[in-house]
């Protein structure tokens, strides 16, 4: 079913969302934040109900137009959208806890952040576009011949298989990794800042918002430059747990991208909101490594047993939900409890 019918069928819902998130691009450069300032815990809510809302509202759309072919398909791709939906959004807080360390690192002023995020998330857009649709194609292309396992006739996915067995992988060593393992990088050593390095000669000093500055006669990058290749290369190597995750949820390669989209453009806001805070939620990362494990297990699955998308909608709300429960009740022990 998911096969034959995709939001290609319907391509006023594409020019939809292209036309909304250029618009908010527009406005959230060019109006809200022409000047740099520092976000507010006030307007990043604002920004991440602004977001969320609109997620939702286009959610609600797609289940609208998709109706006319059927209930049944309007039902399954509403809730695709939302489950790689929620999915993105869960999995890009440790993205979220990656940036505040950068930013710390390279001493980056409150009121440039927005700036920055901005930028890396245009990059974002790019990239994912580029991993999602190539990895639908390569995913249509890698299928066994049909074969007989066990009693049942089932075609295998080489690479749904591989990417399974990954994040499983990557599950299991994400709920073990320590938590002090990437306050210790040096981030200057990371490919993104090395590139920039590579093509500019860089300042030691900020000037404001400016990616170049004169010092000297001499047209120079600034740190602010560097920030965007760390945060850009940041993105990339955290699209290759998040992508892969959608790729059991759908085969719709615009049901896939726009469910993307629509939670990394809320990822600056969240950012804003939850980087004096989180620290409140330390239990959240099991829940994410949990996530991680369940999407491989079903990638690795699918070919005996399919997990429909409204179950996956609910077990990863589920246990997104119970990670952050638990965090905020048990409370984080202080410095003196650990040393006694």
């Amino acid at each position: 079913m998911d096969k034959k019918v995709s939001m290609l069928s319907h391509p006023g819902i594409i020019a939809g969302f292209a036309v909304v998130v250029l618009i908010m691009l527009l406005l959230d450069l060019g109006v809200f934040n022409k000047k740099s300032h520092a976000v507010s815990n006030k307007e990043a809510l604002v920004w991440s109900l602004v977001w969320i809302s609109l997620s939702m509202l286009f959610s609600g759309v797609i289940y609208l137009v998709f109706r006319a072919d059927s209930p049944e398909i309007a039902f399954e791709k509403f809730t695709q959208f939302q489950s790689a939906y929620w999915i993105e959004k869960a999995l890009s807080v440790d993205n979220l806890f990656v940036f505040i360390l950068v930013f710390g690192f390279f001493n980056v002023p409150k009121e440039v952040h927005h700036k920055v995020l901005f930028w890396g998330i245009i990059g974002a857009l790019v990239m994912r576009a580029i991993f999602i649709f190539a990895g639908v194609g390569l995913i249509n292309v890698t299928y066994l011949p049909t074969m007989t396992l066990f009693g049942m006739s089932m075609r295998i996915n080489v690479v749904l298989l591989l990417f399974g067995l990954f994040l499983i992988y990557a599950g299991i060593k994400s709920a073990f990794a320590g938590e002090d393992d990437d306050e210790e990088k040096d981030f200057t050593k990371s490919p993104g800042a090395r590139i920039v390095h590579r093509f500019f000669k860089v300042s030691r000093n900020f000037d404001g918002d400016k990616f170049f500055t004169i010092e000297n006669g001499i047209k120079m990058a600034t740190p602010l430059l560097v920030v965007v290749g760390v945060i850009e290369f940041t993105d990339l190597l955290f699209a290759v747990d998040s992508i892969p995750a959608i790729f059991a949820i759908s085969d719709d390669p615009f049901i896939l991208y726009t469910s993307n989209i629509f939670a990394i453009l809320g990822l600056r806001a969240l950012y804003f909101l939850l980087a004096n805070f989180i620290h409140m939620f330390r239990f959240l990362k099991y829940g994410l490594a949990v996530i991680l494990t369940f999407i491989g297990v079903k990638m690795v699955i699918s070919p005996f047993v399919h997990i429909s998308s409204p179950l996956s909608l609910a077990i990863v709300g589920g246990v997104l939900l119970l990670s952050v429960i638990i965090s905020l009740a048990v409370p984080e022990k202080k410095e003196e409890e650990k040393a006694a």
